[in-house]
């Protein structure tokens, strides 16, 4: 895997699916608080008068000439929990987010986020 400040410098580019079809921009990057690694991107979906973020794990996510290639198909990355592109994602959301790419979530022991924005 890749470094979180190494896929920083990638915003902006397409983030393309396991078939190499486009999902949107990469928009930015998600460290998991325990371990300070890259866990999630953001990638900017839809239309221009109607813009989203939504999240991507980026475990198995590869790097090419002007785009990353994230491990999930584009319907499964359209459908994950998304927000407006001036949000935050809520603490309380983010169990959701896992859920949806089954990956198991257990916040910090005090309680605190999972998720934090680079």
């Amino acid at each position: 895997m890749f470094e979180a400040r190494d896929i920083r410098e990638w915003r902006g580019h397409d983030v393309v699916d396991s078939d190499g079809h486009k999902i949107g921009s990469l928009e930015s990057v998600y460290v998991d608080t325990t371990t300070d690694q890259a866990a999630f991107a953001t990638v900017t979906v839809g239309l221009p008068t109607r813009r989203r973020l939504v999240f991507v794990p980026l475990a198995g996510a590869t790097v090419g000439p002007g785009y990353v290639r994230v491990a999930h198909s584009k319907n499964v990355v359209k459908g994950a929990p998304s927000m407006g592109t001036d949000d935050v994602l809520p603490a309380e959301d983010e169990p959701a987010l896992f859920a949806h790419y089954e990956l198991p979530y257990q916040p910090g022991t005090g309680g605190e986020r999972r998720l934090a924005r680079r």
